[in-house]
């Protein structure tokens, strides 16, 4: 499959706190359209963390360039994938068959990196992750600020996705998260865990009266999969 690479710092989009690689981004033919990588390398990686975006933003989202940010420094390379909807400069996402589509065409040039490979993304980027890590020979699977239910409507659960990963699962909530509070999450096996960002909302922004602030918050982000990887990893 025909890539383009270039070379470029993310540096300037980095969150408060994080001190993100040189990268590199790599355009990936789809039948969705083009799909992008930009890539985070760690020197000697042991793993490889593969993450997308959510259907209302892109890669620069404060959580996926915090683990840009500081994973690599861990030896575990980054690649954030974006969707072809958002290379295109279209504001709304397709539905979920075809941003999983993209993500299976992306997979063999993530794969290229021999490294085993967790599946991650936010929200809908979760969504995807989830629903095709068993298909795809995923490691383990990270959900940040999984979609458990539209806003207002917790009749309408997305647990199945979640529960069916078929592999270790970390999921990293918002305590005030609308998309899914940490308590309403059912009860969980004990491949998945879950980490509550207190005070966070979907997308672990803190209301000015939370005790904790974004560095923080991120900190708690990056430390919890930090510890988690090897576990999950075996």
């Amino acid at each position: 499959m025909a890539a383009k690479k270039t070379e470029g710092s993310g540096a300037a989009d980095a969150p408060q706190g994080t001190e993100t690689p040189q990268a590199a981004t790599e355009t990936v033919a789809t039948p969705a359209g083009d799909a992008r990588i930009t890539w985070h390398r760690a020197p000697g990686a042991h793993a490889l963390l593969a993450a997308s975006h959510g259907a209302g933003g892109g890669i620069e989202a404060r959580d996926l360039r915090a683990l840009a940010g500081v994973l690599p420094g861990l030896g575990v390379s980054v690649a954030l994938v974006e969707q072809p909807w958002r290379v295109a400069g279209k504001k709304i996402a397709p539905a979920p068959s075809t941003l999983d589509t993209g993500w299976r065409a992306v997979w063999p040039v993530l794969q290229k990196a021999g490294l085993p490979i967790v599946a991650g993304g936010r929200s809908a980027g979760a969504r995807v992750a989830c629903r095709t890590a068993k298909e795809l020979g995923a490691k383990a699977v990270l959900a940040l600020s999984f979609p458990l239910h539209a806003p207002g409507k917790p009749e309408r659960s997305r647990a199945g996705e979640l529960l069916a990963t078929g592999v270790p699962t970390l999921i990293v909530q918002g305590g005030r998260d609308p998309f899914g509070r940490p308590e309403e999450f059912p009860e969980l096996p004990a491949a998945m865990e879950l980490v509550e960002v207190p005070y966070g909302d979907h997308g672990f922004g803190l209301p000015k009266s939370a005790d904790l602030d974004e560095p923080a918050a991120l900190a708690l982000i990056t430390d919890a999969v930090g510890d988690w990887l090897p576990r999950a990893l075996g």
